[in-house]
């Protein structure tokens, strides 16, 4: 049976589900779940990440990590983690570009926390030169300053999504039309987490909460704030939730997010200021587009470094792929980064307090 049979039967039995529920089990059922059961990367797959566009980006947030490792006394021992990895091209790169920064390597503890058994063995191939430790969670990682980098991580965790009817919620779940999935919305109730959100939704609003962005965060900020670090968190999204962001693609095209479970990547947007709140007591940086951080880094620079030897196609394709990553129209206005920091020390480079 199919995973979409599956679920079929379960709803049938048991009532609708939660659209967190649906994520979860699209994206990591163990058998059928698309996550679990395939590369997703690439012209190929469905979707294709900033690393694996051009080797600037990961160059770049080494050289961001590392200069922040400095300012904040060059701890003698570090964990260096990446949350969902890809294929492991973003750490590759990062470790390509440290590789001269005087004691980084030597004091990384790299850790990196990916739920995919297909990916984790394309990372353990690219990266077999290094000692690298895999978990299957970020509460997994070991204890020690952190310096942290989540590329396309948190749009996969799975949402809720609640309608608002005057000072109550319903929420919007994966039910039953005949024998095809379908959104429904759950009997009105309270929700005490979105209580903050009655300021400045009206009757019929939709917003998305992500539970799981928001203890991976706090997580993370609790490590910065008591023994030092740092964290980039690169995704596309915007500062609060509104409305109904749940998509999928496949083949690199949008389709219905319920048309074909475990067959499809699916995603939402991400709420950042839902992180930043729970990243508390460590700092976060302002909200900046990946383009402007990018360029604040010296990304032309490097992409006119890295072009002195190109010619024809291969050319083209490097000034197309630095263009990608930097236009407000492609790449750089969509996906923003958010800095954790102590309150103590600098902001990582690239980014505001």
């Amino acid at each position: 049976m199919s995973l979409r049979d599956d679920l079929v039967a379960r709803i049938a039995a048991t009532g609708p589900i939660t659209v967190a529920d649906y994520m979860a089990q699209a994206l990591l059922h163990p058998t059928k779940g698309y996550y679990s059961t395939r590369d997703p990367l690439g012209a190929a797959g469905d979707f294709t990440t900033a690393p694996e566009i051009s080797q600037m980006f990961g160059e770049l947030i080494g050289l961001c990590l590392a200069q922040s490792w400095l300012d904040q006394g060059a701890p003698a021992s570090f964990v260096l983690a990446e949350l969902g990895p890809g294929r492991g091209t973003l750490m590759a790169d990062i470790l390509r570009a440290t590789a001269k920064v005087p004691g980084f390597h030597g004091a990384a503890n790299i850790v990196l926390v990916e739920a995919s058994p297909v990916l984790a063995d394309q990372q353990r191939a690219l990266l077999n030169q290094y000692d690298v430790t895999w978990v299957d969670a970020m509460a997994q990682v070991p204890n020690g300053p952190l310096w942290l980098v989540a590329n396309e991580f948190f749009d996969a965790l799975p949402i809720r999504q609640f309608q608002r009817e005057g000072a109550a919620w319903r929420e919007r779940c994966v039910g039953l039309d005949g024998d095809a999935l379908a959104f429904g919305l759950s009997p009105t109730g309270p929700q005490p987490a979105l209580d903050h959100r009655l300021e400045d939704t009206k009757d019929g609003d939709l917003v998305e909460h992500c539970a799981p962005a928001v203890a991976v965060t706090r997580d993370i900020g609790a490590r910065i704030a008591a023994l030092g670090g740092a964290a980039l968190l690169i995704d596309y999204g915007d500062w609060r939730s509104l409305g109904d962001t749940f998509q999928a693609l496949q083949a690199h095209a949008s389709v219905d997010p319920l048309d074909a479970p475990g067959d499809a990547d699916l995603t939402a947007h991400v709420d950042f200021e839902a992180l930043s709140s729970a990243a508390a007591p460590a700092a976060f940086t302002r909200l900046t587009p990946q383009g402007v951080f990018l360029e604040r880094l010296g990304i032309t620079q490097r992409a006119r470094a890295l072009s002195t030897d190109l010619t024809g196609q291969r050319l083209e394709a490097h000034i197309k792929a630095h263009q990608r990553l930097t236009r407000p129209e492609e790449m750089g206005n969509l996906f923003k980064v958010l800095g954790l920091y102590p309150a103590n020390a600098a902001p990582p480079p690239g980014l505001e307090p």
